[in-house]
């Protein structure tokens, strides 16, 4: 039976800590009004005046920009904006870390409804990452519930004067889509989503321990159709909920390959934790069945799907650039015009660091280079999920400082420290299952002679 270290648990323990007082920080620095706002853009606009009076000393007067900074519309959506910024990228990790969990539950589900053999042996890995998916799940659906009750604005919709044709921030487009974006369909929706997941999560869970001790295959086919139902209703909710928890934050853009697109990153950073797990537990001892074959599976899983979601990133960006209709091509605007260090730095070691690193076979068996390439993919679609969210609810007014940074350790230390207690709750081995013996040989011995065929 596995247990869990002592300085794993206190490593949890500290991260978590750290998350806690990175976003008190951030909470209590914001601004605490309108009138510090404007007081924070006359300063900043005094600055730009002295600088423009020094570097033309010989005019025969400074030329200062007049410009819509003193505007009380302005000035509100400024103080709006640097607000949202801590309950953003406490979203952001919240939302990243849950995705974790479902991509992984995701990939379980698919090992039963492919009747696969090689990774019965990481079944219980797969069980434990998954298990996150509850406390996750509720940490997620209580932001948006924070959302609905007007505690913070990352959900621009939300906000019901948008759909009032009497007030002045009417916007008729976020009117015209009022009858799917609107606050209780919106919490219902994201309920169900969250409750067939997390149903899914306790049955093959069930199921999987009723099969270390039942005398036959029932609860493995219980498990076969409860994946297959589930993964049904995963290919559309993986969609809408891509549509609902990240494409609404920018309500007047759309694109109808984004709940594939979503689903990419999650997958592969699913699988890149399930390496790092694994490789973990085989470097304290344990998983002595897991071999360079297993490793070297998911190397390719990495890879396949790291150009895959290449792939729909550049089909995504190709076309709405080319076709440059307002309404679309606005989302990227907004990236390039003040997010240009995250954007481009995602796409490229999302694309090229796993593509270069994992093209070569050999190097997928290596558990460094696998944990070198694992760490990496997760960073590049944890920022990928920052560019998603952070320009339709903070704009301009973002950062990567102790706030970002303290939200993501202490989700990291959540989500270790629950993956890891859950190890603990059943052996690691799934025993029982039909065809462990062939996942306990699985191709050990042509690839410890170099044959990857």
């Amino acid at each position: 039976m596995y247990k869990i270290s002592k300085n794993l648990k206190t490593l949890s323990f500290v991260l978590m800590a750290v998350g806690i007082l990175s976003l008190a920080f951030g909470f209590m620095t914001t601004p605490s009004s309108v009138e510090d706002v404007k007081h924070q853009m006359e300063q900043h606009n005094n600055h730009d005046a002295d600088v423009v009076e020094h570097s033309e000393a010989d005019a025969d007067h400074a030329v200062v920009k007049v410009n819509d900074h003193h505007d009380e519309a302005h000035a509100e959506h400024v103080f709006t904006q640097m607000k949202n910024r801590p309950w953003a990228a406490f979203y952001v990790s919240a939302l990243f870390f849950f995705f974790l969990a479902l991509g992984a539950m995701a990939f379980m589900a698919i090992q039963y409804v492919a009747q696969a053999g090689w990774s019965v042996v990481l079944l219980r890995v797969m069980e434990a990452i998954s298990s996150y998916m509850i406390v996750g799940g509720i940490i997620v659906f209580l932001i948006l519930v924070a959302g609905g009750l007007h505690m913070h604005h990352v959900f621009h919709w939300m906000d019901a004067s948008l759909v009032d044709p009497l007030s002045a921030n009417y916007d008729p487009i976020i009117d015209g889509k009022s009858g799917y974006l609107n606050v209780p369909f919106f919490l219902i929706r994201i309920a169900v989503y969250m409750a067939g997941w997390i149903l899914a999560y306790f049955l093959l869970g069930k199921y999987s321990t009723e099969q270390e001790t039942s005398g036959d295959n029932k609860p493995y086919n219980k498990a076969f159709k409860a994946s297959a139902i589930f993964m049904v209703f995963y290919g559309v909710t993986s969609s809408t909920g891509a549509w609902d928890m990240v494409m609404s934050v920018d309500p007047h853009w759309f694109s109808t390959l984004f709940g594939w697109y979503v689903f990419s990153g999650m997958f592969v950073s699913a699988i890149a934790t399930i390496a790092l797990v694994t490789i973990y537990l085989k470097s304290q001892g344990y998983l002595e069945f897991v071999n360079p074959s297993h490793i070297h599976d998911l190397g390719k899983f990495m890879f396949g799907l790291s150009i895959f979601w290449t792939y729909l990133w550049f089909s995504q960006f190709m076309l709405y650039w080319y076709a440059n209709i307002p309404e679309e091509v606005t989302y990227y605007l907004a990236r390039f015009a003040d997010y240009k260090i995250p954007f481009w730095t995602m796409v490229a070691i999302n694309f090229a660091f796993p593509v270069l690193v994992l093209m070569d076979a050999n190097k997928k068996k290596f558990p460094l280079t696998m944990v070198i390439t694992g760490v990496v993919i997760i960073i590049g679609h944890y920022l990928d999920v920052f560019v998603m969210i952070m320009p339709g609810s903070v704009g301009s007014h973002w950062g990567f400082g102790i706030v970002e940074i303290g939200s993501f350790l202490g989700f990291l230390g959540l989500f270790i420290y629950i993956v890891f207690t859950s190890l603990e709750k059943k052996g690691l081995l799934a025993k029982g299952h039909p065809m462990l013996k062939e996942s306990e040989h699985y191709h050990y011995y042509n690839l410890e002679h170099g044959d990857d065929h």
